[in-house]
């Protein structure tokens, strides 16, 4: 199996049937919430930032097996990273899902099990989704909510 061919590669299908860090956190700093109306998918983030570093994360809300699995990553990646590495981190993410980046494991680890949804335009908004409520959650206010739209971003912001 390709990374590069298979849309649903088997880590994909892993984290959609398991999702890591689904749930709500007790005590969070920052939240955002993204939903996609043309498809159903929302997704909630909620961080507990410390001293600049995300110590704590989870996702919640409902999604196809792509944003699912997506987010699960996305939790997987970010946690115990600085608010600034999950910036960059967000950022090189979406350069890949729009082709601006080629996939490159290293910087990216398992998150390149991604990198076919680039092929099929209608699901680069699945996979960004969880993505974008994570920036919204951390370039607002702590405590505050935040709240995305795929109709406003249009896959290009965030």
């Amino acid at each position: 199996m390709n990374a590069d061919v298979d849309l649903y590669q088997e880590i994909v299908v892993e984290h959609k049937r398991s999702p890591r860090n689904f749930g709500e956190l007790a005590h969070f700093t920052n939240q955002a919430r993204g939903r996609n109306p043309s498809c159903g998918d929302d997704i909630g983030v909620q961080l507990d930032v410390e001293d600049g570093k995300i110590a704590d994360i989870r996702f919640h809300g409902v999604g196809c097996a792509i944003c699912i699995a997506s987010a699960s990553l996305m939790t997987e990646a970010v946690r115990g990273a600085t608010v600034t590495d999950a910036l960059e981190l967000q950022g090189h993410f979406r350069a890949l899902m729009t082709g601006e980046e080629e996939g490159d494991e290293e910087e990216l680890g398992k998150l390149v099990s991604l990198a076919a949804v680039q092929r099929y335009p209608s699901r680069i908004k699945c996979a960004l989704l969880g993505w974008h409520a994570l920036a919204h959650a951390l370039n607002d206010r702590p405590g505050g909510a935040s709240e995305t739209s795929t109709e406003q971003s249009n896959g290009s912001k965030g």
